[in-house]
């Protein structure tokens, strides 16, 4: 028999604690790490390297979502939380989640057959989250917009050569996020963000946050500066 490794991330010890007892009901699962927050997830993930993560979304300290980009890289990601809002089962999902369990909407065999059925690339989705996702897909009514944006993005990246990282940075800096929130989001020092922001704003031809943020979002034209 092939035993998967399961890691469980949840900010509520006695959610992770109830979560454990089921999964340890299955002769194929072991539960092999438990994590309070999406930082602590990320470390024991490199160290235990488990089969399957499941993350709840709204967790003390570094949340879910910011850590999924990074968890995905190294193991199938189940999404088990209370969290149903549309915009972040959606964002889940684009970050990598391969499926995405409301609690209070499964079983514990829903649970068993979500988990084992996640190293195999198949998805799992509860009512609410499945209502919520054709919802927003239905509500997406402008797919060129989209695609546009994708590929202004795509463009500003290379006309300003910025790397895969610095691109990661400059959309946490368009979305409002401070110099500390962005360390935690990707996982690196306060200093190592402050290095980046400097040879990104360098890049980007602009002295301040609000002038690169207006370069990057294209309503100033690159090569064009308001400062000399």
């Amino acid at each position: 028999m092939t035993r998967l490794s399961v890691l469980i991330a949840d900010g509520n010890p006695v959610i992770r604690a109830g979560l454990a007892a089921i999964l340890c009901t299955a002769e194929d699962l072991d539960v092999t790490a438990q994590a309070a927050d999406g930082r602590e997830a990320l470390s024991l993930t490199r160290r235990h390297a488990p089969d399957v993560i499941l993350l709840d979304v709204r967790m003390p300290g570094v949340d879910g979502i910011s850590a999924l980009p990074h968890l995905v890289q190294l193991a199938p990601v189940l999404m088990l939380t209370y969290s149903r809002e549309a915009e972040i089962i959606c964002e889940a999902l684009l970050l990598g989640a391969g499926g995405y369990l409301v609690h209070g909407e499964f079983t514990a065999d829903d649970l068993l057959r979500a988990v084992r059925d996640a190293p195999l690339g198949r998805p799992h989705f509860t009512p609410t989250a499945a209502s919520a996702l054709l919802s927003e897909l239905r509500a997406s009514s402008h797919p060129q917009r989209v695609v546009a944006q994708s590929s202004e993005r795509m463009h500003n990246s290379v006309v300003f050569g910025l790397s895969s990282r610095e691109v990661e940075i400059m959309d946490l800096i368009a979305s409002g996020m401070s110099n500390q929130q962005i360390a935690a989001a990707c996982f690196i020092s306060e200093k190592t963000v402050k290095n980046h922001i400097n040879r990104i704003f360098a890049k980007l031809q602009s002295a301040t946050r609000s002038e690169a943020i207006a370069r990057w979002l294209g309503t100033a034209r690159p090569g064009v500066t308001g400062h000399g």
